[in-house]
């Protein structure tokens, strides 16, 4: 694969209508794949699609609740029978939300985990028998910081992205042979609708939704025969909280 050069490659990312998620869908559409772009809400999707195709590219959106088994079953059907193969999937989709443990709210536990960790569980499941049949695939999980450090009152979110972590590498095991690589990007703080206004953030100092975008697009379209390997930490030079 010439680098950075995605023709007729299909790509699903979850999360798709902002922030990261957004920018990734653009960056993979700008080197030539044409992007399903997932979400939960209809304007935020419209509008990354809109983007998308005014510049001439490939973008269809689709709502979806990747929390849904049937929702993520129907949506990589519908991929596979349109488009005859699936070569990325971008585990993008992700809610915040925290708390002491001891004081946690099991709704807010639940709705995490439901979208945080099954989400991507349900997507690489429902992916993976069309990826290791044509033999070829990539999946790419958007994590945390939260993943591989321990924070107190990160609650559900840091529990959820230390599994997401570890869901990717049983994932890369189980399908190496077959031709499937997963990669797994840590980012620390990005300015995103999640994390804008928070209180004593400087913004200038933080990471930015397209500083992910570039790193995915390099992991997805480095040669095939390369293995990154861990969950890769991506920061910023100076702390973003002071």
């Amino acid at each position: 694969m010439n680098e950075n050069n995605l023709e007729d490659h299909v790509a699903i990312v979850t999360g798709g209508g902002t922030g990261i998620g957004k920018a990734i869908a653009i960056a993979l559409s700008d080197a030539g794949a044409d992007v399903i772009v997932c979400g939960r809400r209809h304007e935020p999707l419209e509008d990354t699609v809109k983007k998308i195709t005014e510049e001439g590219k490939k973008a269809h959106g689709h709502l979806v609740d990747v929390a849904s088994e049937i929702q993520v079953a129907d949506l990589v059907e519908h991929v596979a029978k349109e488009y005859r193969r699936i070569d990325i999937l971008v585990n993008n989709a992700g809610v915040f939300g925290g708390g002491l443990i001891h004081t946690h709210e099991v709704k807010v536990w639940d709705e995490i985990m439901a979208v945080n960790l099954r989400g991507p569980f349900l997507m690489a499941r429902a992916v993976l028998p069309f990826m290791r049949e044509q033999h070829r695939g990539h999946i790419l999980n958007i994590s945390s910081e939260s993943g591989l450090e321990y924070y107190p009152g990160n609650g559900a979110y840091g529990v959820a992205k230390h599994g997401l972590n570890a869901l990717g590498e049983f994932i890369q095991i189980e399908n190496q042979e077959f031709g499937i690589r997963v990669d797994t990007i840590c980012p620390g703080m990005v300015v995103t609708p999640m994390s804008k206004g928070s209180a004593g953030l400087r913004e200038e100092k933080c990471l930015f939704p397209e500083d992910i975008a570039e790193l995915a697009l390099w992991l997805v379209s480095r040669r095939a025969n390369v293995k990154i390997g861990r969950p890769l930490l991506i920061q910023t030079m100076e702390n973003p909280w002071q």
